[in-house]
């Protein structure tokens, strides 16, 4: 998979991702730090991920042991204050919409710490070779 990120208007923050076949997504920097908040900013996109990647991993996991999950709900709280001395701090609520028992309800709370990309925020080995050179990607 490839991701292009291109400067959308010269002279602004905002940039307009595309990936693969999808609909383009856009990110901008919040107008604190000099953009326009035209749109989510790149720690948005961070913590979205998390919780897309819950919810996906619970939805699939219901579904494999037919457990009677409706839907899920999943909000993020973020707390940054302390990222510039490496603390980022990311508050998970989960609400589980079905006729669950409470031993299903802990088992999906413990399925949705297995997800993916939490493993990788929290236990992964992150390698980035960046390159620059003259021109469009």
């Amino acid at each position: 998979m490839s991701i292009l990120i291109e400067t959308e208007r010269e002279g602004t923050l905002r940039q307009r991702i595309v990936f693969n076949d999808h609909d383009a997504l856009y990110t901008d920097a919040p107008v604190s730090a000099g953009g326009d908040g035209s749109a989510p900013d790149p720690h948005d996109y961070f913590d979205v991920s998390l919780a897309t990647c819950k919810a996906l991993t619970l939805i699939m996991y219901a579904r494999k042991k037919e457990m009677p999950l409706d839907g899920v709900s999943i909000r993020v709280t973020r707390d940054s204050s302390d990222e510039q001395a490496g603390q980022y701090r990311l508050q998970v609520d989960i609400g589980l919409i079905g006729d669950l028992s409470a031993q299903a309800r802990d088992r999906l709370l413990e399925i949705a710490e297995q997800c993916p990309i939490h493993k990788l925020m929290t236990t992964g080995q992150i390698d980035i070779d960046t390159r620059a050179h003259l021109g469009g990607a």
